[in-house]
């Protein structure tokens, strides 16, 4: 459901990046912190205190977290298909991972808003609905269309059109 902001965020934190304004050091509560290795250890199949690579998107978003596959793939080192699938972490090697996906620069209402109004041909609020599905199953991190679907369930007039800035407050709310 997210796709759409993780594509507007993906353009927002390169524009961030070139301004010079990304890098925000995360701090994380001890309580935080234990809540954390708490909810890694569920993720932890076999009991050895570790998880595979492929299952740390996973956690990060299930602790509220919500960066790209290609920012994992970026905090992990960009391993191979193999170590994705075999290599193993521990929580103290996980929490510096973590806090690097939360330093990530987090979009707001108005950059998504932003974001849509590029595809605001008429200047007035609106984007056609048929474009806006090719966008989210083309761009970014591409949806399925059952995915889309679920998306703009009772998202488009009668006319096709979505009003965005609707659009984006219920898809922040969800």
């Amino acid at each position: 459901m997210s796709i759409l902001f993780l594509y507007i965020s993906t353009v927002y934190f390169h524009s961030r990046e070139r301004q010079g304004n990304c890098g925000i050091e995360a701090d994380f509560t001890a309580d935080q912190i234990e809540d954390f290795k708490e909810a890694f250890g569920l993720f932890d199949r076999i009991g050895d205190n570790q998880v595979a690579y492929s299952q740390i998107p996973d956690i990060m978003r299930a602790l509220g977290q919500n960066p790209t596959n290609k920012d994992v793939m970026k905090i992990l080192g960009n391993p191979s298909a193999e170590e994705l699938a075999n290599k193993r972490v521990n929580f103290d090697t996980f929490l510096p991972m973590l806090k690097t996906a939360h330093a990530l620069p987090k979009g707001t209402y108005d950059d998504y808003v932003e974001g849509l109004r590029v595809f605001d041909k008429e200047g007035n609020g609106t984007v056609m609905g048929a474009e806006l599905r090719i966008v989210l199953c083309t761009l970014g991190e591409k949806l399925n269309e059952q995915e889309i679907d679920s998306l703009m369930a009772g998202q488009e007039d009668d006319n096709g059109q979505v009003h965005y800035e609707a659009f984006v407050k219920h898809i922040m709310s969800v």
